[in-house]
């Protein structure tokens, strides 16, 4: 994407959440607190200023949440991850007092503020940029020409939408890096991009590219030794299944880490709709990623957010048990059994 360095260049963004503070709304800002926590110099919203961000939205020790944009703020990226996409009306108003500061306006959601006349007209009086990440001109086809051997390719893939698959696939990567291994996170969705600066939204590139684009995406970055791909969506979500299939097939990974959240039994977002059983969906992921390179699972990544620490400790010895596969919850424990499995395929695959 054009704008990636640029992204990754800001060092005092403020996020503005400004009356949608919550952990469902707001995880893009969550996720910044986490991962771009040094870049962020405040969070903005008028409600919960004066507290910290680690009250609000239980990250971001020490980042003040504040009613105003400070003066330090080089961008304001948009906090919020709604349904649909949609700029909130009232946030207008912080959005154009940056704009008319020259601060540049960072937005992952589909109401793109680059479309907006009055932004647009007031950041070409005062020099701000507006970029809109999930704007994109991929219009590559996928080619099946092989990757660089030595390169190790694993996917994050989940039985639903918005199960932790981005927070599996950074916290591995952080455990990787932590022991001296060349891995590179790579990112398919708006959050993952706006904390690693570059990637490729891929629920916004037209159907007949997605396979294209992860594979442009994997073919950039192949000098490096291991690639943890993000994934998205869920093969057998009714709603978002080409995307999934689209990046399997693109990405054509080694190896694969399931990540589901406990105690979810019905699909994101549509009523009455049963989550398959986990063996039937991680054999279609095997089957579907095998069409087009060889694949297994190497382990499992489980959401626990809502159980106690006894109940995730009983949990993950169950689906551990049942898959035959390491089994960890990264918030609680990191990811060092998913990274020994990394390393272990790694291994064999050189062998």
């Amino acid at each position: 994407m054009p704008q990636s360095n640029q992204l990754k260049n800001y060092r005092h963004i403020v996020l503005l959440t400004d009356g949608y503070s919550t952990p469902f709304l707001a995880k893009t800002a969550i996720s910044l607190l986490r991962y771009r926590r040094g870049d962020v110099a405040a969070v903005l919203d008028v409600e919960h200023a004066g507290r910290d961000a680690s009250e609000v939205l239980g990250t971001g020790d020490g980042v003040p949440v504040v009613d105003h944009i400070p003066p330090e703020a080089d961008a304001l990226f948009i906090g919020i991850a709604p349904p649909g996409g949609k700029l909130p009306g009232a946030w207008r108003v912080h959005i154009e007092r940056a704009i008319e500061r020259g601060i540049d306006v960072v937005s992952g959601l589909h109401d793109f503020v680059g479309e907006n006349s009055n932004f647009v007209a007031l950041a070409a009086a005062s020099g701000s940029r507006l970029i809109d990440v999930r704007r994109n001109t991929e219009k590559v086809a996928a080619t099946a020409a092989p990757f660089r051997e030595g390169c190790l390719r694993i996917h994050t893939v989940g039985h639903d939408c918005t199960v932790g698959k981005m927070v599996a696939t950074l916290e591995v990567e952080r455990e990787l890096k932590s022991r001296g291994r060349d891995a590179q996170f790579l990112a398919t969705g708006q959050t993952g991009i706006m904390i690693s600066g570059d990637g490729v939204p891929i629920d916004c590139v037209v159907a007949d590219f997605v396979n294209g684009s992860a594979e442009a995406l994997v073919r950039r970055n192949e000098d490096h030794e291991i690639l943890l791909i993000e994934g998205q969506g869920c093969i057998a979500h009714p709603s978002f299944s080409a995307v999934t299939l689209g990046l399997l097939h693109g990405s054509a990974p080694h190896g694969l880490i399931y990540c589901y959240e406990a105690t979810r039994q019905e699909v994101k977002g549509l009523e009455n709709v049963p989550l398959l059983p986990t063996k039937r969906l991680m054999e279609a992921y095997e089957m579907a990623a095998s069409l087009r390179h060889p694949c297994q699972f190497i382990g499992i990544s489980m959401n626990g957010r809502k159980l106690t620490d006894e109940e995730a400790t009983v949990e993950l010895e169950r689906i551990s048990a049942e898959t035959g596969l390491p089994a960890c919850d990264v918030y609680r424990d990191g990811a060092g059994p998913l990274a020994d499995a990394v390393e272990q395929l790694q291994r064999e695959q050189i062998s």
